[in-house]
């Protein structure tokens, strides 16, 4: 990339310390380019407040915010939903906003006719290949400029409300709140729940009600439709079950996972309403799908949560597994119960009308299932550990 040729550049921009810094940076290193800043909106909610001043403040020529939060819920997290999609316990909050994010960053570059697309991303971590993936999709030859891989952000003074001393490294989006940093950067320091302002989408469990609460879900091929016998979209039955479970201590996790680059990081993640959704998904699976597709499904979830993770996104291979669980999500229509109390969540029943479980067979008592029929089963499936015990037995 020939610095000369940079004119014109746009900027995934949170108004944080490493995009706040980046915008006077790329001035003095890159011919005074025009940098034109681009929020995403994910449902950050309160960190969106104040950034169109602060961009414009700090030399950026001008602020787009795309609101992302309908085709973030319907295109990206209900797909990871009914695949069971995780990596190592987590569910994906980070992984799968940054793909949605580059699109869109990729749009207002090429509407203005940008040279470059940068990124605060750091060398360390896993979403500076999510955005840059994204980006060579959707335009493969647009250079990619990443400035922490190239100098030490800190050593440029800009005020901020905020510094890497004093506050956790986090991620906030509809779906999670993420923390790392800090105290958490030692394993053996327990995170402080209990500490005011250290949980914002929730209580910790033990300071949860000591009552529960339940509530029913319904699906319609795998996808949320109703909260509490309440047709809402997708989007507000995460909103609505983010408070819920939220306010049951419902969702933390606390992991030290292996990122894409080799090292392991401590991190700890609040995930109400997911948590709550893949819980009453998988509940509801349980009757709805037969044995050889679920055990497959299950096995093909590692799969997906490990691309969605590595920022493999758009590529084929997602893409052919979407279609593989959309398949399968065809009878997975029905209402799940669940009760919420202190962190747990509870089943409390689950009714389809595809459901596979019959009690008529299941049952202890009396029924069709000819018990007999088993004998024969078990001689024909046991033959091969028969003969291999003849055999050693000569």
């Amino acid at each position: 990339m020939n610095k000369e040729n940079i004119k014109k550049v746009v900027l995934a921009y949170s108004g944080g310390l490493d995009t706040s810094v980046i915008i006077p940076w790329l001035k003095e290193n890159y011919n005074n380019c025009e940098v034109i800043a681009v929020s995403g909106n994910v449902g950050q909610a309160d960190e969106l407040e104040g950034l169109e001043e602060k961009a414009l403040k700090t030399g950026a020529s001008k602020l787009y915010v795309l609101d992302l939060t309908e085709e973030y819920v319907d295109d990206f997290i209900i797909p990871c939903l009914k695949a069971g999609a995780v990596y190592e316990e987590y569910l994906l909050g980070t992984s799968h906003a940054r793909p949605v994010i580059a699109k869109g960053l990729v749009e207002i570059a090429l509407k203005e006719g940008a040279d470059a697309i940068v990124h605060g991303c750091t060398g360390k971590g896993n979403d500076q290949v999510r955005f840059e993936l994204a980006i060579k999709h959707f335009a493969p030859n647009m250079p990619v400029i990443a400035p922490w891989r190239e100098w030490s952000a800190e050593a440029h003074n800009v005020p901020l409300k905020i510094n890497r001393e004093t506050n956790y490294s986090k991620d906030k989006n509809l779906w999670h709140l993420s923390h790392e940093g800090l105290d958490l950067e030692d394993p053996g320091n327990e995170p402080q729940y209990e500490k005011p302002g250290f949980l914002e989408m929730g209580v910790s469990p033990i300071q949860a009600p000591d009552a529960p609460t339940y509530i029913t879900l319904d699906f319609e091929q795998g996808k949320p439709v109703a909260l509490n016998d309440e047709k809402l979209s997708a989007k507000e039955i995460i909103l609505k079950l983010n408070e819920l479970g939220g306010a049951n201590g419902i969702g933390l996790l606390d992991i030290v996972e292996n990122r894409l680059v080799g090292i392991k990081c401590r991190g700890v993640y609040e995930t109400p309403g997911g948590s709550i959704l893949y819980k009453a998904h998988s509940v509801l699976e349980s009757i709805c799908l037969d044995k050889m597709t679920l055990h497959e499904k299950q096995k093909l979830a590692i799969t997906f949560g490990e691309l969605v993770y590595n920022g493999q996104w758009f590529t084929p291979l997602r893409e052919a597994l979407s279609a593989f669980v959309d398949k399968t999500q065809e009878r997975v229509t029905g209402k799940v119960r669940l009760k919420l109390y202190k962190g747990n969540m509870i089943n409390a029943g689950v009714w389809s009308p595809y459901s596979l479980y019959s009690e008529e067979i299941a049952t202890f008592g009396e029924s069709d299932y000819n018990q007999a029929d088993a004998a024969g089963f078990i001689n024909l499936y046991g033959l091969p550990i028969q003969v291999q015990a003849i055999v050693d037995g000569k």
